[in-house]
Formats: structure tokens, C-alpha cells, sequence
């Protein structure tokens, strides 16, 4: 069995879900308008720089629907699934999962945008096992804006994807081929530690490094 790992926003998805899902707080009026969109702007390009202090991020992100009652969340977020999600979601995108899926790969998507937003763009793809951003809750089970455990970014996707392996018993080195397909450098310590990276719809920052390290480069939406 082989190994073949996705990272999502950008990568799968023709944008980013975490982004677009507080727009969608602001479009349905949860969020405080302009200046909570700025803000939300702000946090997608330090992201996008490299440099996003993702508990801070977390704590805002979660801020305009965790106060609300759960039923009420659930139901923003199928409808964010419906209107936003369902239109990026291209065919050779879900193509190229169920190739590997065909192939008896192990197939996970490993994102840093949260569990919350990601659990059913996961299932849309027909992907079962989702390494994502984790959410703590309180003993009543309400989410309070802080990150459980360690967050699937940067190099924690290289500690998430490895506990989730041991919970199977398994291990990276136990693979002969696994692939990473992700558009950012913010994955680049995961890309460096797989025996196939794959630059998908890069960065330009991403790009240049593909290049000059000779990995593949597949551009899903051009």
C-alpha cells in the first residue's frame, strides 16, 4: 500500500475554505461587517506570507459562530457547503483522489483550516480520514476558540499525519511511494519529508522552489 496525502485549500479547492467561510459569516450577517471582513483579510495573508499566528486566528475565525447554539452553526455550515463549497469543486480534482483511492492508497486530507468548516468538504471528496486543525470544547461541549493538540500547520502536519499513522499501527517509512500534493509553502516541511512531493496550483513562492528541486508541478484549475 502506498501513501497519498492533500492538503486542501488551494490545493483541491480553487480558494480557501477557511477565508471564504468568514466571508460567509459576514454575507449572512454573523460577522461585523467591514471591518471583521479587514480583519478576516488580514489573517489570509499573513497565512499566505507564512507567518499566521494560527491561535490568534482560531480565536477570531471561531469567534462570530461558537457563541451560537450548535443547530444553528450546523446549519450555516450546510449552507456555506451548498452556495460556496459545491461550486468549487471541480471534477479532476475529485478525479485525482479517487486514482489513488482506485489504486488501494491510503488517502487523507491533511489541512490547516479547521474540523469545524473542513468535516464536510472531507466527505464531499469521498475522503473518510481528515487531518485537520482540531477544536477544544468545554465540558458542555461548546467550542471555546482555543486549537486541541497540535495543529495540522507547517511542520505540525508532519506530527498529525504521524500520530495518525501509529493510531493504525503504521509509519511514513512503511510506505514506498507516498505523495503530498499541496499549493503552499507553508507545507514545505511535509513536501520535504514525503518521497513524492507534488507542487499543486502553486504559490509562485512554491513554484520556484519546485523548480529548482526538479518536483512535479500539476496545475488542477488553469
Amino acid at each position: 500500500m502506498n501513501l497519498a496525502l492533500f492538503d486542501l485549500d488551494g490545493t483541491l479547492i480553487p480558494g480557501d475554505s477557511d477565508h471564504a467561510f468568514g466571508q460567509f459569516m459576514v454575507a449572512i450577517g454573523w460577522a461585523g461587517g467591514e471591518a471583521w471582513a479587514q480583519r478576516n483579510d488580514e489573517f489570509f495573508a499573513q497565512y499566505q506570507a507564512g507567518s499566521l499566528n494560527l491561535d490568534d486566528y482560531i480565536a477570531f475565525a471561531t469567534s462570530v459562530w461558537r457563541s451560537r447554539p450548535l443547530e444553528e452553526a450546523l446549519a450555516a455550515r450546510e449552507r456555506f457547503m451548498a452556495e460556496v463549497m459545491a461550486p468549487l469543486m471541480r471534477d479532476n480534482a475529485r478525479a485525482l483522489v479517487r486514482e489513488h483511492q482506485e489504486r488501494g492508497d491510503l488517502v487523507a486530507i491533511v489541512t490547516a483550516t479547521n474540523e469545524f468548516v473542513t468535516t464536510p468538504i472531507a466527505e464531499a471528496f469521498g475522503v473518510p480520514d481528515l487531518i485537520a486543525v482540531q477544536l477544544e470544547r468545554d465540558a458542555a461541549g461548546r467550542y471555546n476558540g482555543a486549537i486541541r493538540g497540535v495543529p495540522s500547520f507547517q511542520a505540525g502536519k508532519i506530527v498529525r499525519v504521524e500520530q495518525w499513522l501509529a493510531g493504525q499501527g503504521r509509519a511514513l517509512k512503511d510506505f514506498e511511494h507516498v505523495h503530498f500534493y499541496s499549493d503552499s509553502v507553508n507545507d514545505l516541511p511535509l513536501m520535504e519529508r514525503v518521497s513524492h512531493p507534488v507542487a499543486t496550483n502553486p504559490s509562485e513562492a512554491l513554484a520556484q522552489i519546485a523548480k529548482a528541486r526538479g518536483w512535479p508541478i500539476l496545475n488542477l484549475f488553469a
